[in-house]
């Protein structure tokens, strides 16, 4: 494997990206240890490890322990995704932002700074939810000494500093992605869930050594996280590979036309955005209930959505099944895709153009939409089957497991974009290798053909 990663440093450009990409992400990790003014981190740490294997240990995982910490960047990124994912859902509801959606590169400025504004505003209200957390948590527990000054002053300076965090977080998300190598703000969430990944592997050996976990567990765990990690990878590059003929015309004396090609449609269309939807709507109860905590309504609630009991997880898999659907429906078009195919003289071999494609299209997501709603619920409920069944006490699989392979494939396909621009084979050709421009045209034509999935939404 290390022979085909030989070539990307024989890359001037490639090269500094990489760096400058790297580089930032070291900025990021290092300011996780910045303390918010006011708190004790020790305190904060111990309170997360009393109770924070449940909401806060999924919080905690997608900032990188940030909020273990309570650093600076204890909002991590979540603001801008947030308000991100709900920019692109109004698009459905709010002719505005379509007709902007639609305008190209400067109406897609226009509603990232409209994003930018919503992530502000969400930081704002998360920050002072966190800060009244923090000011119940103190008053329940005195003797450890949380907070130094409690009031509004801590409010306010929590406020702008966890804010001015998540700005400068999104800021280098947005530095990577048009300077370095990969989508920015993806790369920092993943490497703030792979930053878990020591402590995961040191408390999975400190239990076998412990004789927690046996030798035949740990041998069936390993299995199991290589076999999804596989699985994840099949379906997030499978396609449906829909046959189209592009019929015959003649310009001048020539004839053009005729080739067969196809139209491809993505197993799973909406990414990885349903899971952290879905984990965003299931939130909202244990919030509302958290003001609730001495009534028998609010308790029942906090029970009922507790992540890994039976309930959660069968709503949890709802809503990943419905937003699969909703989110694709928002993403691709059906009629729209028929009408450029028609447009291009395209077609799909015994199916009329127009109204009958379109539906036949449709058809075909459907069931593309039925089959990603399942694997992707099949993977986001594994970590509490894996805490019930196996005693592992960090979260492997999910979300988390998703957005790095995702992420991954992504970063790797720009990488192999780079090499194939420059004369390389991939990630396998010789420096100085020069192939021939009809073999080069070739691949880079493949790779459009891939970049034009119909279904290929921006990355979030």
């Amino acid at each position: 494997m290390a022979g085909k990663f030989r070539d990307i440093p024989k890359v001037p450009e490639l090269r500094r990206r990489l760096l400058f990409t790297l580089g930032l992400l070291a900025v990021y990790r290092i300011g996780v240890f910045i303390t918010v003014p006011g708190v004790d981190r020790t305190a904060m740490s111990e309170i997360m490890s009393a109770g924070g294997d449940g909401l806060m240990g999924l919080l905690n995982l997608f900032t990188g322990g940030a909020l273990e910490l309570m650093s600076i960047f204890a909002l991590g990124i979540m603001p801008y995704i947030s308000s991100a994912i709900i920019f692109q859902l109004m698009t459905v509801v709010v002719p505005t932002i379509d007709r902007l959606k639609k305008e190209g590169e400067s109406g897609r400025k226009k509603i990232n700074q409209w994003t930018r504004y919503g992530t502000v505003l969400l930081g704002i209200i998360q920050g002072f939810g966190i800060s009244l957390y923090l000011e119940n948590m103190h008053a329940s527990n005195p003797e450890m000494g949380l907070l130094l000054h409690p009031g509004w002053g801590f409010r306010l300076l929590t406020v702008l500093t966890l804010t001015a965090g998540t700005i400068f977080v999104m800021w280098l998300g947005e530095q990577i992605t048009e300077r370095g190598i990969g989508n920015g703000i993806s790369l920092v969430i993943t490497a703030a869930i792979i930053a878990h990944f020591p402590t995961a592997v040191f408390q999975t050996y400190t239990q076998y050594d412990t004789g927690a976990m046996t030798t035949f567990a740990v041998f069936m765990l390993l299995l199991l996280i290589i076999g999804t990690t596989v699985f994840i990878t099949f379906m997030e590059t499978a396609q449906r590979r829909v046959p189209l003929q592009y019929a015959k015309r003649m310009v001048g004396r020539k004839i053009y036309g005729g080739q067969s090609h196809h139209l491809p449609l993505r197993v799973n269309m909406a990414g990885v955005i349903p899971p952290i939807f879905a984990m965003s709507i299931l939130m909202f109860p244990t919030t509302v209930a958290s003001y609730f905590q001495e009534h028998a309504i609010g308790q029942l609630i906090n029970t009922m959505f507790m992540p890994g009991v039976w309930q959660y997880n069968v709503f949890y898999v709802v809503a990943i099944i419905f937003f699969c659907f909703f989110y694709t429906a928002v993403q691709v078009n059906p009629m729209d895709i028929a009408d450029n195919l028609k447009k291009s003289n395209a077609f799909i071999p015994g199916i009329r153009p127009g109204k009958k494609t379109a539906e036949y299209i449709d058809h075909s997501l459907t069931r593309l939409t039925m089959a990603a709603s399942l694997y992707i619920s099949l993977v986001c409920v594994l970590p509490y089957f894996l805490i019930d069944e196996f005693g592992v006490n960090f979260y492997f699989g999910g979300t988390g497991l998703l957005i790095i392979v995702v992420v991954g494939l992504d970063t790797m396909n720009q990488i192999e974009n780079h090499l194939i621009t420059r004369h390389y084979e991939g990630f396998g050709a010789r420096p100085g290798a020069s192939e021939g421009s009809s073999r080069i045209k070739g691949r880079l034509q493949k790779k459009e053909e891939k970049d034009d999935d119909p279904g290929d939404d921006e990355s979030w």
